[in-house]
């Protein structure tokens, strides 16, 4: 999304667009989900997000790289992401595809360059979407505030993998909303930052602020509306760089 387009022609609202006439992508995202060590939900949400940071910053789609112009169709049209569930050997033939690995504590997913709607790999295709119903074995501590936190509703109940994707949409208005500078800044920090469930006090705060929200278009799951709010983006300016080895 260009710094001129209008938050009324967001790609999640559910109000029919321009974007609409354009030919549909959507950006495939798997979580590993083994019977006998599933991951923690908010580890999976938290690992969501940075693999879609991690695929729009990656050179492979970026000018002429290999997935750019897949990477532009795809923001061209409705941003979709799809989070699908694979274990054993279903994991690994997804892993041998070209796309990107993102851990996080107890969590592995793995994003891909986007697909046509009807247009994906049959490895991925024959992937389950149900069945990411994931937990936390202890509350989540505290956020982050060091960097930013992507707040979701208190008043929805997702699967884990929709709440993925929410999570994916959270941290691509994030970047939007970025400078190249504190983009930057924010890759060379490892892209930190904290998934959590707002307080109903807090979330109304959030929306009513000004704050980046996502509008779900309400296609699964959920009825179209509010979703997540992103708070403290512009905080990756100050966050420490690793150390140069």
């Amino acid at each position: 999304m260009s710094s001129e387009e209008r938050p009324g022609d967001s790609p999640f609202r559910h109000e029919s667009t321009a974007r609409d006439d354009a030919p549909q992508f959507v950006l495939p995202l798997v979580v590993r989900i083994e019977k006998a060590e599933p991951p923690a939900r908010t580890d999976a949400l938290e690992a969501a997000a940075r693999a879609v940071l991690d695929i729009l910053a990656d050179e492979r789609s970026l000018g002429d790289g290999e997935w750019a112009q897949a990477m532009r169709d795809w923001q061209d049209a409705r941003i979709r992401k799809v989070v699908r569930r694979a274990r054993g050997a279903e994991w690994r033939k997804a892993a041998a595809l070209p796309g990107i690995a993102v851990t996080q504590g107890t969590a592995e997913v793995r994003v891909f360059p986007p697909v046509p709607l009807d247009g994906w790999p049959k490895e991925l295709a024959k992937l389950q979407v149900s069945g990411t119903e994931l937990d936390d074995p202890e509350p989540p501590a505290a956020p982050d505030l060091a960097g930013p936190v992507l707040w979701l509703s208190p008043d929805l109940d997702m699967s884990a993998g929709k709440a993925m994707a929410q999570a994916g949409h959270g941290a691509q208005l994030a970047w939007w909303e970025l400078s190249e500078a504190d983009r930057k800044a924010w890759r060379e920090a490892g892209f930190p930052l904290t998934v959590r469930t707002a307080e109903t006090a807090h979330w109304q705060q959030l929306t009513a602020g000004g704050l980046p929200v996502v509008r779900d278009a309400g296609f699964t799951e959920i009825a179209p509306g509010l979703t997540l709010a992103v708070e403290g983006h512009h905080r990756v300016r100050s966050l420490p760089r690793p150390p140069r080895t």
